[in-house]
Order: C-alpha cells, then sequence, then structure tokens
C-alpha cells in the first residue's frame, strides 16, 4: 500500500508494481458452479480495456455518470475500477435516465432502455461470455472489450478531490474511497498483504462494495467475492474458506 495514493486506480497501480501475480478477486456463483480468479495483472488488464472501451469508444469524460446496473460480480469490480481510471462518477444501481452512459447485467434492460446515451450490456456468462443474441440498443460487453488496448492513459489527469462514487444515497470523491477504505481495512479484519476475505454482500451499499473491492485493495489483500452464497451449505462454505485460505469473512 503506497501512502501516496489518492483514487482507486491509484491503489490498482500500486499493486500491479509491487506484486502483479498474487490473486486479487477470486469470484464464485453458487447458482452456476463459476470459479473464476483473476490476479492483479489480470485484473488490471481487464480494467485498462474496459477504461479503453470506456473513454474512447463511448466518449466518456471526467463528471459524466455511469449508472451500474450489476450485481456483485468480478466484471462489476472491473467496471469500478475503470470508473475510477477515467474520472467519471460511478453511479451504483443509479437512475439510467440521469446518466450519460448506463451499463447493464441481464435482468435490468428495460430499466437501462432509460437512458439517452451510451448503454453496454454484460451477459454476466461463466468465462466473460456474449449474449447468444446482442440486445438491441446496447453495445455487448464481451464483443466491445477484447479488441481494446492493454494499456490505459486517460485524457485528463483524475482529480481526487472530484466526485467518483454514488452508492445508496451518498456520494465520495475518489480521495474519500480510498480514505474510507483503509479506515474500514481493520474492522474487516484485512491485518495487510495475505489477507483474504471472503465476501457474500450485495454491491448496492458502501459496506458490500468495501467488503468485496475497495478494502482488500488498500489493504494488500484479495477477496473471494461470492454471488448467491445463500445457495451454498454450511458445509461446502466452510470447506470453501478452507481452500481459499479465507481469514476473514462478510455475509
Amino acid at each position: 500500500m503506497n501512502a501516496t495514493d489518492r483514487t482507486p486506480a491509484d491503489l490498482l497501480s500500486s499493486e500491479l508494481a509491487g506484486d502483479p501475480g498474487r490473486p486479487l478477486v477470486t469470484f464464485y456463483d453458487d447458482a452456476t458452479g463459476e470459479r473464476v480468479e483473476l490476479s492483479v495483472a489480470t485484473f488490471a488488464n481487464w480494467v485498462a480495456k474496459t477504461a479503453n472501451l470506456l473513454q474512447g469508444d463511448l466518449g466518456a469524460e471526467p463528471g459524466d455518470r455511469v449508472a451500474l446496473l450489476l450485481p456483485a460480480h468480478w466484471q462489476t469490480a472491473v467496471w469500478l475500477l475503470a470508473c475510477a481510471s477515467v474520472g467519471v462518477v460511478v453511479d451504483v444501481a443509479g437512475d439510467p435516465a440521469a446518466a450519460d452512459v448506463v451499463v447493464s447485467g441481464p435482468d435490468s434492460l428495460e430499466a437501462a432502455r432509460a437512458c439517452r446515451g451510451e448503454r453496454v450490456a454484460l451477459a454476466l456468462r461463466p468465462l466473460g461470455g456474449r449474449f447468444p443474441q446482442p440486445p438491441e440498443g446496447f453495445l455487448d460487453y464481451a464483443v466491445e472489450v477484447p479488441g481494446q488496448g492493454d494499456r490505459f492513459a486517460p485524457f485528463a489527469p483524475v482529480d481526487p478531490e472530484e466526485p467518483a462514487l454514488i452508492v445508496a444515497g451518498a456520494q465520495f470523491t475518489g480521495a474519500e474511497v480510498v480514505e474510507r477504505a483503509r479506515a474500514d481495512a481493520p474492522a474487516l479484519d484485512l491485518t495487510g498483504p495475505g489477507a483474504r476475505l471472503l465476501s457474500g454482500l450485495p454491491y448496492d451499499t458502501w459496506e458490500g462494495l468495501a467488503a468485496g473491492l475497495y478494502a482488500p485493495l488498500a489493504a494488500g489483500g484479495s477477496v473471494v467475492l461470492c454471488r448467491h452464497l445463500d445457495q451454498l451449505g454450511e458445509d461446502a462454505l466452510a470447506k470453501r474458506i478452507e481452500s481459499e485460505r479465507v481469514t476473514a469473512t462478510r455475509h
């Protein structure tokens, strides 16, 4: 963890410079049996490609609002950091009609059509698969992102004192996201490098975002992000905690 990091994107850059090969996000979907593990380097590559899509193809600029209509998922975590990289305001579960760009999962496409700007749809299929039939009026993320550049440079420097995140009615600057994530880490039992937090919390509150991404990132730890964790029995959860070397849980 670098004390000079002021935005979530800075946190990721520091981790990439430190130990790029270690796990950062391990994702389970207990409705489908999916498991995906992303190292710092792999996650950062997805973030760079997504930020290039956002800034280049979608024309997003610092201060624009991106409504993120996605569940707790590894691709959602990628979008959160991509938005931080560009300097746009990510509005989690926000009003698409008030957004410049909407990013939707398969279950919120109708609501997302209220956005008059660019619309991106994620199928949320295993291995980042595309839609069998692309939704009309949307770019299919899985089609658009692979061809994007592997390195990202913002057209304008990201100001850490500008709004960066809106969740559950609260707004945070990039610097506040970093400060709160660092402050929350000890209470989440994230004691530093090697700490591994299993989170089954949704992403629609600060608590869910902190446990499921920001605090592990700020602490130099990693997250085991679990969707549909309620479908996993106690014995299976205990085995996962052991096999994934989890050091703390929130669900």
